[in-house]
């Protein structure tokens, strides 16, 4: 691996806070320079008290240490992206059209909430108000980025205030480990497929523990672990699709790593903002080169979301994910 990736740091903290426009104008640079040159990066001065982040952990411990059974209980239709996902159940890269090693073989577990309608389990006790804690404070995490991408991008400062007012916000909770015997030692193992996400911006938090790779504009995949108390940001597929992909939708995926024959326990809990369903996404005037075409075809958020997740949830290959697609095959 390049000894010369990094995931940029920024504290935001001066659009938390009540900051000097210098300060802000600041940020909003470097954001801009990470954004172009790799789009994975970590943000700290976010204001997300630690009591909400562990929190959520003892929350997502809590349901997660429940017999598989119990939890098969909270199922809901694949559309609906809303509720428990088993191990197995899942292959990411079928989002980008990339065969995984074999099919929905992701072994992750995961539970979503959003906007709407969920479903709370019964166990553990104070589940829902924790993850509703932190889904609050990711989704005021994602507000305050999208603000500062504006002044990134000299847009108008409410230009995306007007595509996500009424935004598909999803939390999915993840759990990487599967009972003892459960494995086959020496198999191929998928933590998590090769994918980009689907909206504007994703907001993480997860363990220290390895396994998050992202792939660099060398074409190796590089190990990430966040900082402590840092939270990791990721450019959605909207956000390079507005920007002609002058902006970075970086493809990541999850490897388990495998000590004495055990997967080591991982989890993560990303907040998707990906913006109004019927919000029409095209680049931006002024990041297609005169003379030249866009990269993209105009698509509606909910057009674009529901190929990718007819791709990872029901198998279906998603045929328009072909610039992702052809990443992932020249990586090394």
């Amino acid at each position: 691996m390049s000894s010369a990736f990094l995931v940029p740091t920024v504290d935001i903290s001066a659009w938390v806070t009540d900051g000097s426009p210098e300060a802000r104008a600041q940020v909003a640079r470097e954001l801009d320079h990470a954004c172009r040159t790799v789009g994975f990066i970590q943000i700290v001065g976010h204001g997300v008290p630690e009591s909400v982040m562990g929190g959520l952990a003892d929350a997502m411990d809590g349901f997660f240490g429940q017999t598989l059974e119990a939890k098969k209980t909270y199922v809901r239709p694949a559309a609906e992206n809303r509720g428990y996902s088993p191990p197995k159940s899942e292959s990411l890269s079928y989002s980008l059209g990339v065969d995984p090693v074999t099919r929905m073989n992701d072994f992750f577990e995961a539970f979503n909430i959003g906007v709407g309608t969920n479903t709370w389990p019964d166990e553990p006790g104070g589940f829902e108000q924790r993850v509703i804690a932190h889904f609050t404070q990711a989704r005021r995490v994602a507000h305050t980025l999208t603000s500062i991408f504006a002044a990134a991008l000299g847009v108008e400062p409410d230009f995306f205030e007007k595509i996500t007012g009424d935004s598909i916000d999803v939390l999915r909770m993840n759990n990487y480990a599967l009972e003892p015997g459960a494995i086959e030692l020496g198999a191929d193992l998928t933590g998590m497929g090769e994918h980009t996400d689907y909206g504007i911006v994703t907001v993480l938090w997860a363990d220290q523990v390895a396994g998050l790779q992202v792939l660099g504009t060398d074409n190796v995949w590089h190990d990430v672990q966040p900082a402590d108390g840092a939270l990791l940001i990721n450019l959605g597929d909207v956000s390079a699709r507005l920007t002609n992909d002058v902006w970075m939708s970086t493809l990541h995926r999850v490897k388990p790593p495998v000590i004495d024959g055990t997967i080591e326990r991982r989890r993560s809990a990303a907040f998707f903002h990906d913006g109004n369903a019927d919000a029409v996404i095209a680049p931006l005037p002024g990041f297609v080169p005169a003379g030249e075409e866009p990269l993209y075809e105009p698509v509606t958020v909910q057009e674009h979301i529901t190929a990718k997740l007819n791709g990872s949830r029901a198998g279906v290959k998603n045929v328009d994910a072909v610039r992702e697609a052809a990443r992932v095959l020249a990586a090394n």
